[in-house]
């Protein structure tokens, strides 16, 4: 597995409802819903519950040395001229909504 990135234009050409269900029946790999399962519905795993509280410092720390397929959080690294993400959201149009700091780093 290796880290993608994407951009979103937001003058492309949107795709009509009938356009995007043929693309998705016509897809070569099979889609799937693999992390579909909530929690409550599966045992929980070694590790996955900690009663130990860390301060935000610590705690933000130990996330950031995670990889970043492990990690379960987007974390920004924005450089000169870019702006920080602050949150990324399918909002229920199935659009892709990302709010970010309108100020460059």
């Amino acid at each position: 597995m290796a880290i993608q990135s994407m951009q979103l234009d937001p003058n492309a050409q949107a795709y009509t409802d009938d356009q995007i269900v043929g693309k998705v029946n016509t897809a070569a790999v099979q889609i799937t819903r693999a992390d579909s399962v909530a929690a409550a519905a599966r045992p929980i795993a070694a590790g996955e519950v900690d009663n130990t509280k860390l301060t935000a410092t610590a705690a933000k720390a130990n996330l950031d040395a995670m990889a970043d397929v492990d990690r379960g959080y987007i974390k920004t690294n924005p450089i000169a001229g870019q702006f920080k993400v602050i949150s990324i959201e399918r909002d229920a149009t199935g659009k892709a909504k990302v709010d970010y700091e309108d100020v460059a780093v």
